[in-house]
């Protein structure tokens, strides 16, 4: 253990970003200098410095181990992503021993222990696991989630007091090879394991330093993500190894407790570089006291990335007002789209400019599929936010239902194509073949349109509503909801059901605080006042309690897990909604922009 955080900056060690063939490769050059991980507890306080120099020499130690234990090249390690120095010495050393991990949630935000346990068994056995490693806090729950599966649970100690260290020369994962299996977020169906080479990652680590991101000698990072979700671990666990930087982690838990701490740390170090999903800076913005700001000193901030879900442009707007005393600038937002399937990232928006909003004209938006700019007459407004170009290397189109390329500020489905894009999904063909052609493009699911050159997101393919033929955008009946006074952002859910009498409902389901019953009735009164009046539907309001809304274990909002949870309550015949004239074209989930 070293007690003395990372350096910002190495004295001798020439910044090189991302010009590498494989993340051992990486580590080799970045243990030249004095950089690396640091663990902080919720408090703040430093509990673990990781220099990369270390890091080296333990993931070292840890894969001879490994494959003392009779682990074979290509075989499958479970790795829990709990925010812990284990998990980077773990990953490490399967690239140093040429197995493969595989980070799996470390805790579930629903469902509580029996929910965690079955999810973990269907995940290891989903991966043909081998082993799985643990921080100790968590192999008594791990261990009962694989007990019928025959497979061991370790943690540190344990595998270096009994294991003896393999003798045979180490023989890294080559450029060819898989880097590590990545499930994805499941927020529409069970999660798959995206296969990701070392080619693919490094090249998606390039882009992302050297043009996402610009990284620049005096960069530090300071990230709450977990470490199982893409954004976490690619962007910031492997991200900033790639480019030789500094970063300091809050367990996602922590961030949650008391998210202040994040702000409080980037303050105190003067970092440059962060990320999270628009949650997160709500989060902050609803939890942050005049005092707390007072502390802070964020002038140095020079990224806020913002990616993962739906980017609440409202949301940012307070956090960045909030905090303009203390020295943020909203310059520093950058909206990035990405996804696993891509390793990461595909587009970034041009730094320093913040957020560019597209404010657009709702009902053509919706019914023709077109983002047409809105004028001062427009009733009904849509804001979007513009995630930027490209990455270097990457090809994207936006198609219509056929397959066709559709013209500028007009909506159809991104393809994406270049070096980054995953091999395949690990043991299904099947799902494979339906997002992945031949040649090599990948179907995102997301709708989105191009303008400027500047790719846009509207949303998922899968979670378009349809009712009486009129395509209504389930985030749209969201962020009305959320302009009512006591429905917070993140409280609510829309997605459509076929109602008793074989015709498409629309479903509007809110988080709820208050109990006495003549509030809950005028808030359902108003809403359904509201949506009328905006979209001319009926909207059936369902009010549950406060956390109740089923997300996904990287703590996306997920519309199909509340609608599986309403049609289990109300007993109600199920049946799928379509896709606004673009059915079949099943995709996975994204996970940034």
């Amino acid at each position: 253990m070293t007690e003395a955080i990372t350096a910002t900056t190495n004295s001798a060690l020439p910044l090189r970003l991302g010009t590498f063939e494989t993340l051992t490769e990486a580590l080799e050059f970045a243990a030249g200098g004095e950089t690396g991980y640091n663990f902080h507890n919720g408090r703040g306080a430093l509990e673990e410095a990781v220099p990369y120099a270390l890091l080296r020499d333990q993931a070292q130690e840890l894969a001879r181990r490994l494959l003392g234990c009779g682990l074979r090249r290509g075989d499958r390690l479970a790795l829990i992503g709990e925010t812990w120095p284990g998990f980077v010495r773990f990953f490490f050393a399967c690239q140093y021993a040429g197995l493969v991990p595989v980070p799996l949630p470390a805790t579930l935000q629903l469902g509580g222990h029996k929910a965690y346990v079955k999810r973990l068994r269907a995940l290891v056995q989903a991966a043909q696991a081998t082993m799985v490693a643990s921080p100790m806090s968590l192999t008594a729950l791990v261990a009962e989630a694989v007990d019928e599966l025959g497979i061991a649970v370790v943690d540190e100690d344990h595998l270096l007091a009994d294991c003896r260290a393999s003798t045979q020369p180490l023989v890294p994962s080559r450029p060819h090879e898989l880097a590590y299996l990545q499930f994805t977020s499941g927020s529409t169906r069970f999660p798959r394991g995206v296969m990701i080479t070392q080619r693919a990652v490094m090249a998606n680590l390039q882009g992302i330093v050297q043009h996402g991101l610009m990284v620049r000698p005096g960069d530090r990072c300071v990230s709450w993500l977990p470490f199982y979700h893409d954004m976490g671990l690619v962007g910031l666990v492997l991200g900033p190894l790639a480019s030789q930087l500094s970063v300091d982690y809050l367990r996602t838990s922590d961030f949650a407790m008391r998210p202040r701490q994040w702000l409080h740390l980037m303050s105190q170090l003067e970092a440059t570089i962060s990320f999270g999903p628009p949650f997160g800076y709500e989060l902050c913005a609803r939890r942050l006291r005049s005092g707390d700001i007072a502390e802070l000193r964020l002038h140095a901030w020079r990224v806020a990335g913002v990616g993962a879900e739906t980017i609440r442009i409202d949301s940012l707007k307070r956090f960045a007002q909030l905090l303009e005393p203390a020295g943020f600038d909203a310059r520093a937002f950058v909206p990035c789209y990405g996804m696993a399937e891509c390793s990461l990232a595909v587009s970034f928006a041009p730094l320093g400019q913040g957020v560019t909003i597209e404010q657009l004209h709702g009902e053509i938006l919706a019914q023709d599929l077109r983002a047409v700019p809105a004028d001062p007459q427009t009733a009904r407004r849509v804001e979007l936010a513009r995630c930027g170009r490209v990455l270097p290397g990457l090809e994207l189109a936006v198609r219509d239902g056929l397959g066709r390329p559709v013209a500028e500020r007009t909506l159809g489905v991104v393809h994406v194509r270049g070096p980054s894009v995953m091999e395949g999904y690990f043991a299904d063909q099947a799902a494979t073949a339906e997002v992945l052609s031949p040649d090599g493009w990948l179907n995102t699911g997301d709708v989105g349109y191009l303008v400027d050159g500047e790719l846009v997101i509207t949303g998922r393919i899968k979670d378009m509503i349809v009712i009486h033929g009129r395509n209504i955008w389930p985030q749209d009946l969201e962020m009305l909801a959320e302009q009512h006074e006591g429905v917070r952002p993140g409280d609510s859910s829309a997605f459509a059901v076929v109602d008793p009498g074989g015709g498409e409902l629309a479903v509007l389901v809110i988080q709820c605080r208050a109990k006495d019953d003549q509030e809950r009735a005028g808030l359902i009164g108003a809403l359904r006042s509201a949506i009328q009046a905006e979209f001319g539907i009926d909207c059936l309001i369902d009010l549950v309690p406060p956390h109740t809304l089923p997300r996904t274990s990287s703590g996306k909002l997920s519309r199909s897990g509340a609608r599986q949870d309403f049609l289990r309550r109300r007993s109600w015949p199920q049946a799928d909604t379509q896709a606004m004239g673009l059915e079949g074209l099943e995709a996975p989930q994204s996970a940034v922009g």
